[in-house]
């Protein structure tokens, strides 16, 4: 048997359907070495082989790599990094773009972000460390990257804290501003930060369907970040656009990205305040929109206290529809992946009764190509944004 874990009964069966997490509390018996970053053969309680993974001493115990007997080795994982590659088109007017994203694209804890000429790699647990020469060789094979960098992704991507500054595997490792494009438009990013890169290429699709509904448009921006929505909606000719964050580094970075586009920065509103003062401040005042984006970070720390999307997104999304026009547009939308698709609903209902607005979904965004969600891997399902008309 070598190297190997054997696992209950309901481990076997999420496994025969496809699915390559085994979680400690799954795992009945042990052979040989099991310790953490260790290639083990997986079996179940009745003897068939389930495949092979890596052992981990995180939340989720063995990931699993292959469905047959075969080596996690070098050959193994520059093959699953090119079919990965083949998997994608994303053309010229976009450099930002998802090379591998993990489960999803039989890689489970990897994740491989392209910034133009400079890379990302991120794993969920050290046990993966291992396999990060292998990838670097996959991706330098055509000379397309400049850096690499390694970065932070909190396991499950619950880790509340900032990410860190990340580790340069290929290349100079300058801590450099990149600029990239996403349909055209440019944007200063610093993929060294990993997650706080500057952008967030998981909502190019959704940016996308929003293209039409710009122009001539008095546009709100919420939680706005460094301000992707608001160079997209002025770029497409919204006549005023008011971007809110809470930190005035982001909305720093959200006028650079303005410049950057030769936006005119003071035709527009930019403000580094609490979201639900800007909106108090605009209902006084009979301010209306006709375009809202509503797009919170999961959690965060405010001056009222600790910001989080099961608690506070339904008051967010009535405070909106109250300087929302007639007919107008909101984009509601959340990437936290335990929120099911009915509690999302539930939420925005609930708003919609409270600020006594009738809504109508008229679109239901997703991910684009390049952030695949494999049928067999609920958890990658994780984006919600809808688009309403109130």
């Amino acid at each position: 048997m070598g190297d190997a874990v054997i696992v209950n009964g309901y481990s076997s069966e999420w496994l025969a359907k496809g699915f390559d997490w085994v979680y400690p509390a799954e795992i009945v018996g042990k052979r040989g070495e099991t310790a953490s970053g260790t290639v083990v053969q997986i079996f179940s309680q009745d003897g068939r082989h389930m495949g092979v993974g890596v052992a981990s001493a995180g939340k989720v115990a063995v990931r699993r790599f292959r469905s047959d007997a075969g080596p996690v080795d070098r050959d193994f994982i520059v093959g699953r990094l090119a079919a990965a590659r083949a998997r994608r088109s994303v053309g010229s007017e976009t450099t930002c773009w998802r090379w591998v994203h993990g489960e999803n694209d039989d890689l489970p804890g990897v994740r491989i972000d392209v910034w133009g000429s400079t890379a990302t790699v991120a794993i969920d647990h050290p046990s993966l460390s291992f396999m990060i020469p292998w990838l670097v060789e996959g991706m330098t094979t055509d000379d397309q990257f400049e850096t690499i960098w390694e970065t932070t992704r909190p396991e499950h991507n619950d880790d509340r804290e900032s990410p860190e500054l990340g580790r340069c595997i290929f290349g100079e490792g300058e801590n450099a501003t990149v600029v990239v494009k996403e349909l055209g438009l440019s944007f200063n990013v610093q993929p060294q930060m990993g997650l706080d890169a500057g952008l967030y290429p998981d909502m190019r699709a959704v940016r996308a369907w929003l293209r039409p509904h710009w122009d001539g448009k008095r546009v709100l921006n919420t939680f706005a970040y460094t301000g992707a929505f608001s160079v997209a909606a002025a770029a497409g000719g919204a006549a005023r656009v008011e971007t809110i964050d809470l930190a005035p580094s982001a909305v720093t970075r959200a006028q650079d990205n303005f410049r950057l586009n030769g936006l005119d920065v003071e035709a527009h509103g930019f403000w580094a305040e609490d979201t639900f003062v800007a909106l108090d401040r605009f209902r006084r005042a009979g301010t209306e929109f006709d375009v809202i984006v509503v797009d919170p970070p999961s959690f965060a720390h405010g001056p009222t206290g600790v910001w989080s999307v099961e608690k506070d997104l339904s008051r967010a999304v009535a405070g909106c529809l109250r300087v929302l026009a007639p007919n107008g547009l909101i984009l509601v939308a959340t990437n936290q992946g335990s929120m099911s698709p009915k509690e999302f609903q539930k939420l925005i209902k609930a708003a919609s009764l409270k600020a006594s607005r009738r809504l109508r979904l008229v679109h239901q965004g997703t991910t684009p190509h390049d952030i695949p969600a494999a049928l067999d891997f609920p958890e990658s399902r994780y984006l919600k944004a809808w688009v309403l008309q109130g």
